[in-house]
């Protein structure tokens, strides 16, 4: 490790570090929303312009498509411009589609600004993820890593709660224009506090590479250093997908990519579908995306704890016993699918089990990787997961219009879980 990354993984966090983690946290609570805001007014908009289940699955799924391109596309170029730029970047199309989703007249028009939404969500993510991880102690990591995780459902919490309320006093479009702004909000904050990556600056050492580092470091609370060490300065393994697939990372690159795939295959049945099918079991829009904000809730305790939990027990371990408990929930959630009341309960526990089985994936796969492809690795994993997010409201609709119920579908969404464990369990660094 070199002597400018020691000096900020193994000293207490500045305030400095504390509000970028924290920008970073505000961001996925921001997406948490945003991913979400199609589940939460899958209803209405259905009824509105009478959908039928497969369509509801296209738009479910149209802007996880979008999300798969902007995690394979636009992330890696975090690596090669900065990952402050990126995200400002991805700030902006998120606004824009979420502000012309509002104003969409069509399935069509919806679908494709759902997938333009999409790309600005699935570009920032990963970038995110690896800002986190460069600017927090060794000590805090694991915790912090989760609580970035945590922001998600909680922004799926909050941002249910205030779709609720909107459609409650306006219509769907409301909570479109809601995200539009709180995105719109965020681009000036992440403008003004949001610190370029230490890691990006010293693997694209120039003649100006030592200043930025300086100025830093002394906003942290460090003393400058009079020189780059030598091994920041040797040129780094460019950004191309073929730097995962080296004889020392293939094995790895390919187990974490089906892990991705497994568990975001069934995530997003959980996250897309849970609040219209209990709306179709008998409950009424508000209990269903109450329904919906339990799971996150759930989600949020989980990821809570598997951070708290990480630095003392081996966290591909947690994660094996995360996957193995989501996919007996998933199950005990279909059986017990008539017992709304019960349902809603096992909902709860599901999502805290099922959140953690997906922010442990996120904590563990940064480290497998060097910070010049780090965001790569991370966006290409995210990006192949997403595929398994996009097929899976797909297919969930489909297996509605030919009259499955609801109940079994949990029952078989839970086998890819299993999946990712085997992938887990054989994983490790070469």
């Amino acid at each position: 490790m070199n002597d400018i990354n020691n000096i900020i993984k193994h000293s207490p966090m500045s305030r400095y570090q504390i509000v970028a983690v924290s920008i970073c946290v505000a961001l996925y609570m921001l997406d948490g929303f945003d991913v979400l805001v199609m589940a939460f007014t899958a209803a209405p908009v259905a009824k509105d312009w009478g959908l039928v289940s497969s369509q509801v699955g296209i738009l479910l799924s149209a802007g996880l498509f979008g999300m798969t391109a902007g995690s394979l596309l636009l992330a890696p170029l975090a690596d090669k411009f900065g990952r402050r730029l990126l995200v400002l970047l991805c700030l902006i199309i998120i606004t824009i589609g979420m502000f012309l989703s509002a104003l969409s007249q069509s399935f069509v028009q919806l679908s494709l600004l759902r997938l333009i939404t999409g790309l600005g969500i699935g570009g920032m993510l990963a970038t995110l993820t690896v800002v986190a991880s460069e600017y927090s102690s060794n000590k805090w990591n694991n915790f912090i890593l989760s609580l970035l995780g945590v922001g998600y459902p909680i922004g799926a919490v909050v941002g249910g709660s205030i779709a609720a309320v909107l459609m409650l006093n306006y219509d769907w479009r409301s909570v479109f224009l809601f995200g539009a702004l709180a995105s719109f909000a965020m681009i000036a904050i992440v403008y003004k506090y949001l610190p370029e990556s230490l890691d990006f600056l010293l693997s694209k050492a120039d003649s100006n590479t030592l200043e930025k580092v300086n100025t830093q470091l002394t906003r942290m609370g460090h003393k400058p250093v009079d020189a780059l060490p030598i091994a920041e300065t040797v040129k780094q393994p460019q950004s191309k997908l073929s730097s995962l697939f080296k004889p020392e990372l293939r094995r790895v690159t390919l187990l974490i990519w089906c892990a991705f795939f497994m568990v975001m295959f069934s995530f997003y049945f959980v996250l897309s579908w849970t609040p219209k099918l209990l709306i179709s079991a008998g409950l009424s829009n508000t209990q269903g995306i109450s329904g919906g904000v339990l799971i996150n809730l759930g989600g949020i305790a989980g990821g809570l704890l598997l951070g708290v939990i990480a630095s003392k027990i081996s966290l591909k371990r947690i994660i094996i016993v995360y996957m193995f408990a989501t996919a007996m929930l998933m199950v005990m959630f279909g059986l017990f699918w008539s017992e709304l009341n019960l349902a809603l309960s096992l909902g709860t526990v599901m999502g805290f089990f099922l959140f953690g089985s997906m922010i442990g994936l996120y904590v563990l796969t940064p480290s497998f990787y060097a910070a010049s492809i780090r965001t790569t690795g991370l966006g290409w994993a995210i990006g192949i997961g997403r595929l398994g997010a996009i097929f899976s409201p797909l297919v969930a609709g489909v297996l509605l219009q030919q009259d499955w119920q609801g109940s079994s579908l949990f029952m078989v969404f839970a086998i890819p879980l299993l999946c990712s464990l085997i992938a887990i369990y054989f994983l490790r660094t070469e």
